[in-house]
């Protein structure tokens, strides 16, 4: 790596915290760009040349540009010697962790972002109905109880130590704590064991945004 990665993206995004944890577990130093989601700056031209669907993050690194988390996460895990592996070395954990970060994407971002952006920023959503809340807040509960499944009695998602699975979920559950629907969700059994560990956890502090 002959100089340092630039990271494009705000530190509100729960995708750009992943890569910011993933490039704090790697001991990656790194120059990020800004740019804030709810001010609409992904679909500004200078992004959208970046990334033509308009989202964050971005990463350029080794002479390359690279688009989506998991593309991102996995290269820096593969390419930097050292650092803290965010992967796990065995393939049934690896598959537990593949599944949780594609429940995540698929039914669990959508969901959670949507039932915490509800009372958090409800004009970005384009002021969802409380009907439009509920059923945000039932898929999560399901995408909740189905992750905590896959994580059984272990005390991270993929097992003994945390991976992506869990960087993927927890810069989620941050907002999601900090609205009235983190009763409910926080009460699927194992999310309050799992949130108290991550919670704790040395780079997810580190990326904690500042919402001030």
């Amino acid at each position: 790596m002959t100089q340092k990665p630039v990271l494009y993206g705000f530190d509100g995004s729960t995708y750009v915290r992943t890569v910011r944890i993933v490039l704090a577990e790697k001991g990656v130093e790194y120059e990020q760009v800004p740019v804030n989601v709810l001010e609409g700056e992904p679909r500004q031209p200078e992004h959208l040349a970046r990334h033509p669907f308009g989202k964050v993050p971005v990463l350029d690194i080794d002479g390359m540009r690279l688009l989506e988390t998991a593309a991102i996460s996995e290269y820096l895990d593969e390419s930097v010697d050292g650092g803290t592996p965010v992967r796990p070395a065995d393939p049934k954990a690896r598959a537990r962790m593949r599944m949780a970060m594609g429940i995540i994407d698929s039914y669990g971002y959508g969901a959670l972002v949507g039932a915490a952006g509800f009372h958090l920023f409800p004009d970005f959503l384009g002021n969802p109905s409380q009907a439009d809340h509920d059923a945000a807040a039932d898929q999560a509960e399901l995408v909740l109880k189905t992750l905590m499944g896959i994580k059984g009695d272990d005390p991270w998602i993929a097992g003994s130590e945390p991976s992506l699975a869990d960087y993927y979920l927890g810069p989620i559950l941050f907002y999601v704590g900090l609205t009235p629907d983190a009763d409910r969700l926080m009460a699927v059994p194992g999310v309050s064991d799992w949130w108290a560990g991550m919670s704790a956890h040395q780079t997810f502090k580190l990326t904690e945004p500042d919402l001030g």
